[in-house]
């Protein structure tokens, strides 16, 4: 008898010509590599079907020419000559026994085509509805159109066969593809019979999901991607529009698959949405089809999965990002070890690399988007090249990654940390609004080094030069790693300002004095006082620093250089939530505006534009510009390396923010790379460290 208590997610699930190993389902999602980075991309979805996911899908997969979406990097399906590259990746998942699913996308409002060139098509006359305001306008599709849509959507069905795929999606959804915005009356206009009601407005959807059917003739499943609500009331797809959708068409495909209107809404922040937040937009769907459906919402806990099968919510357990953060979720759910997984922060550093068109990457997983170009790989460790001893000085996330991964490389491992608790700047993080989430990073990562014998962790051990010197000759460390963080400058050199600023008469502070629990105006309440955030960080410290003194009670004024505040967080899709909560948090916010120095009631501002000059009246000032590297202990180190041959000491690394300052992301990655690089490191080398796919002429 089987007592998995999470048994109901590992059942096979039928669905067209198809069974599904389990419930777990990889749903489509983009990853910066597309049709660049082939094997890279392959190898990456590979690894989810190596993990147990029953299902991997592609990201949205271009179709044709005239509606693509440059500088975004998608996979396309164009002609004939695109298949070889995505049969690299279907045979790669079918090696590890899953199924392989395509999301066929003709991106209409969406695509600018900058590459092509031609004009876009869409339901109506608009301007092209996607990430920047590209000063590009669609054109409204005739009926020769929309019957070229047509022939073209079959032919990409037919290549999809061709390639090798097992599921062919329609996509309908996230207001990214044209049979969205035949069905939103946001975007349709139209008075024929394409518009209107939503019967018409529907009607595109029906006939290319007639067209697919017929296409596959029973080769392939077809699965059809959907919005359930845009949140905008009557003026967007709502949830009568999706009853009647399936009211109609609801046992046309072999799948359904909800998502929410569009990408921001449907991969929320931890920083802003729950767990399973879609769960209320979803229930009840299910009971208006007979088919089997998927639904997402960042799920992390089993218990919530299981569940949410239980009761009849939906079918599958559709996740991008969760599936990101531990491709081997499913395995470790079978096995027994859901506490051994690795949970998903919500941070969406992984939607970050699509829209800076490079690899994808996440925090809690820093082999994603290097199973090919680095061969690392989640859970499998090289091992180790010689029987040497390593001393990690400092647990933050660059550290505690380094330790652990080192000790599953078999390296006998010891990580010291001068104050009370690991995690470093995680644990300090973790405890400011809307960021508990990431205290994952640490969980995750002192579970495991609980488990590994070859790994000491010793707290309250500051360490010197002499110390870590005379620790290597007496407790024979080959190899020292210093992760000994960073600090923020307290003189607000950063981007605008590469020298200190002149402020004086003013208390100043930096992040980490708040997160010591240092206060504007003194403790325990700073009540009343009127303090001055300078962020020209432009990621989530500020906002999040002055979320916390407004909830304190301060009158806060955020000032930033950008033209909007939190601008980096624009490619996390929550850079809108941080102005709207800050906004409905009564903070005063002062964009495009820099600090030049202090006046007698607070400071002077200059527009980043004209240079005119204005003042701020503010008690204190909370300066968000840099960090300095903490590498003190990794300089006198290197400068003492005479003495290293006396000690037995063959090597001394900095890593992480002790490297060079940035994202938790960055920090994790460095100490994976630092346990996979001990034996060679790649700073000095002449070679390029990683394979890249080169295109052949």
């Amino acid at each position: 008898m089987n007592d998995n208590p999470y048994q109901v997610l590992l059942e096979e699930v039928p669905f067209g010509p198809l069974v599904a190993r389990n419930r777990f389902f990889q749903v489509p999602h983009c990853n910066g590599m597309g049709y660049r980075d082939v094997r890279a991309h392959a190898d990456m979805r590979a690894v989810k079907a190596q993990g147990g996911w029953a299902v991997v899908c592609t990201e949205q997969a271009e179709i044709h020419y005239s509606s693509e979406i440059t500088p975004f990097i998608e996979v396309r399906l164009w002609d004939d000559a695109d298949i070889p590259a995505l049969e690299v990746m279907t045979e790669r998942i079918h090696d590890h026994g899953s199924l392989a699913g395509i999301e066929l996308a003709y991106n209409g409002l969406n695509g600018p085509n900058l590459s092509s060139r031609v004009a876009p098509m869409g339901p109506t006359h608009l301007p092209v509805a996607g990430f920047v305001d590209d000063p590009v306008q669609a054109r409204a599709m005739t009926l020769r159109d929309i019957a070229n849509l047509r022939r073209w959507h079959r032919q990409a069905v037919r290549r999809s066969l061709q390639a090798g795929f097992d599921l062919v999606y329609v996509y309908g959804g996230h207001a990214l593809g044209v049979v969205h915005h035949f069905l939103s009356p946001r975007y349709n206009h139209r008075t024929d019979a394409y518009g209107g009601s939503v019967e018409n407005r529907m009607r595109l959807l029906r006939e290319l999901l007639i067209d697919t059917v017929e296409e596959v003739d029973g080769a392939a499943a077809v699965g059809c991607r959907i919005t359930v609500d845009e949140l905008l009331g009557d003026s967007g797809i709502s949830r009568e529009d999706i009853e009647a959708v399936l009211g109609e068409l609801g046992e046309i495909p072999d799948l359904w698959d909800f998502v929410m209107g569009s990408w921001e809404d449907d991969s929320v922040t931890s920083r802003f949405g729950p767990e399973g937040g879609q769960e209320k937009y979803v229930t009840g769907l299910k009971a208006l089809t007979s088919k089997p459906v998927v639904g997402v919402g960042r799920f992390t806990s089993p218990d919530t999965m299981a569940r949410m099968v239980r009761q009849g919510v939906i079918d599958f357990i559709g996740a991008a990002r969760p599936s990101i953060a531990d491709p081997y979720l499913p395995v470790k759910i079978a096995e027994g070890r859901a506490e051994e997984i690795r949970e998903c922060i919500g941070c969406n550093i992984c939607v970050s690399g699509d829209f800076t068109m490079s690899p994808i990457r996440c925090t809690q997983n820093p082999s994603m988007g290097e199973e090919w170009r680095r061969g690392w790989h989640p859970e499998i460790y090289r091992r180790r090249h010689a029987d040497e001893s390593v001393l990690v000085v400092g647990a933050g996330p660059a550290g505690l990654e380094a330790a652990m991964s080192l000790g599953k490389r078999g390296y006998s491992t010891v990580l010291v940390e001068q104050s009370r608790q690991l995690g470093g700047r995680v644990a300090r993080e973790a405890r400011l609004p809307g960021l508990s989430a990431w205290i994952r990073v640490l969980d995750y990562r002192r579970s495991q080094l609980d488990r590994l014998d070859q790994v000491d962790c010793y707290l309250e051990s500051a360490m010197t030069a002499d110390e870590v010197l005379s620790s290597a000759s007496e407790y024979g460390f080959d190899r020292v790693a210093v992760a000994t963080g960073s600090l923020w400058r307290s003189d607000g050199v950063g981007r605008w300002h590469t020298g200190p600023l002149p402020i004086s008469g003013l208390p100043v502070f930096t992040p980490d004095d708040l997160m010591a629990g240092e206060r504007p105006g003194g403790l325990p309440h700073s009540a009343g006082t009127r303090v001055a955030i300078f962020d020209d960080d432009h990621y989530y410290m500020g906002g999040v620093l002055a979320e916390l003194l407004r909830n304190e009670g301060c009158e806060v004024v955020l000032v930033t250089p950008a033209v909007m505040v939190s601008s980096w967080t624009v490619n996390t899709m929550e850079q809108h939530r941080i102005a709207a909560r800050l906004l409905d948090m009564e903070v005063e916010l002062r964009c495009s505006t820099t600090v030049v120095g202090s006046s007698e009631g607070g400071l002077r501002t200059a527009c980043t534009y004209t240079g005119k000059e204005g003042e701020i009246k503010a008690d204190a000032l909370v300066l968000v510009t840099s960090r300095l590297p903490e590498d003190s202990l990794a300089r006198e180190l290197l400068a003492r390396r005479e003495e290293w041959d006396g000690a037995g000491l063959k090597s001394v690394t900095a890593i992480g923010d002790a490297l060079a300052p940035g994202t938790i992301a960055a920090a994790v990655w460095e100490g994976r790379r630092y346990a996979e690089e001990i034996e060679a490191p790649t700073d000095d080398s002449d070679a390029t460290p990683f394979r890249r796919e080169l295109t052949a002429l």
